[in-house]
């Protein structure tokens, strides 16, 4: 019984949150890989891309909820997603316009479009605040709990309780959705593989006739869809500001990374490998030690390595060890 009350406390606190946040992280860092694969530059401004994505789904889920539509015990703003996806696209295909084309036509070099994409992240950022305020906006509505901690209690006698909320069974089944259909599209359409062709090789890929401008359009609308089906499920999952998507800027470009930039497989491993990482090390194992061992053997203190604060400095460390040690990343991606 005491092992199995530990299993359901590594599942609560750890296994679940770490599968959903590193649905999160995956998507997040699809988007991040797929322009530094294809347009060939970190993008800065990835993160508040995901913002400005968020900040439209939750206007038009306001303005749903206002007029009485919704989803039952789903969130409303499943069916706002395609207005931000809609919106986003717009002001990244903009943005492209007026400015990384630009530079793409002078044969920039990568240095150049990552200083260029910290000013439109500063643009971005300055855009979200101005729109929606500083303040966390909690945006997500219907059944919270698919299972809650009570329930499973009275219906299976055990100490521990296992909760699982509504937003973290959505993330899963989305991103899972969303990284097949993307595959799909990667592997099996036309311009899926003209974009592979142009990652791999820019100039045969324009003696084969393949259309530069339209790659580059395509691009940027999957990672405003990206951007965006990720920073809504962030949103959901725990609560919407614009500065945290800022923040996790730091764990997407560690999992892509990790994973190897450039590699859309990489980038779903290395999510999950951030994900686990700065779950587990910022867990107070306490509970679960306390089951699994004698009680001689029981620790007093929380045993947790580090507090949830400093949950951003796991990235980094990750980070750091892999670009000395291994900066292809896990799959062999392009060398950062």
């Amino acid at each position: 019984m005491d092992l199995l009350n530990a299993l359901v406390a590594l599942s609560n606190f750890v296994l679940i949150p770490a599968i959903a946040y590193g649905s999160q992280l995956a998507l997040g860092a699809l988007g991040v890989t797929l322009i530094y694969g294809i347009l060939r530059f970190s993008n800065f401004a990835h993160g508040d891309t995901m913002a400005f994505g968020t900040m439209v789904t939750i206007l038009v889920t306001w303005l749903f909820q206002s007029w009485g539509i919704g989803l039952g015990p789903l969130p409303t703003a499943l069916l706002a997603i395609p207005f931000g996806i809609a919106g986003t696209a717009v002001l990244v295909l903009l943005t492209d316009r007026v400015v990384y084309r630009f530079y793409r036509a002078q044969k920039a070099k990568p240095i150049i479009f990552v200083m260029v994409s910290i000013g439109v992240m500063f643009i971005y950022n300055g855009l979200t605040r101005f729109v929606l305020g500083a303040d966390d906006q909690i945006f997500a509505d219907g059944e919270r709990f698919i299972i809650s901690a009570g329930d499973f209690k009275r219906a299976t006698g055990l100490a521990e309780g296992l909760g699982l909320k509504t937003t973290q069974a959505i993330t899963v089944v989305v991103a899972v959705v969303v990284v097949a259909v993307l595959f799909w599209f990667l592997n099996r359409t036309r311009t899926g593989k003209s974009m592979r062709a142009y990652s791999d090789n820019e100039d045969l890929a324009l003696l084969s006739g393949i259309n530069p401008e339209r790659v580059v359009m395509v691009t940027w609308i999957i990672v405003a869809a990206l951007a965006v089906v990720a920073g809504t499920l962030y949103g959901l999952d725990k609560s919407f500001k614009p500065f945290t998507y800022f923040q996790i800027l730091l764990p997407i470009f560690a999992s892509a990374i990790v994973g190897g930039l450039g590699s859309p497989l990489g980038a779903i491993a290395g999510g999950f490998i951030i994900a686990f990482s700065e779950v587990g090390i910022t867990y107070a194992w306490k509970k679960v030690l306390a089951y699994m061992l004698p009680e001689s053997l029981e620790p007093s203190g929380l045993v947790q390595l580090l507090s949830t604060d400093y949950k951003f400095a796991v990235s980094f460390v990750i980070l750091i060890i892999v670009l000395l040690f291994r900066p292809t990343g896990l799959f062999k991606g392009k060398s950062v």
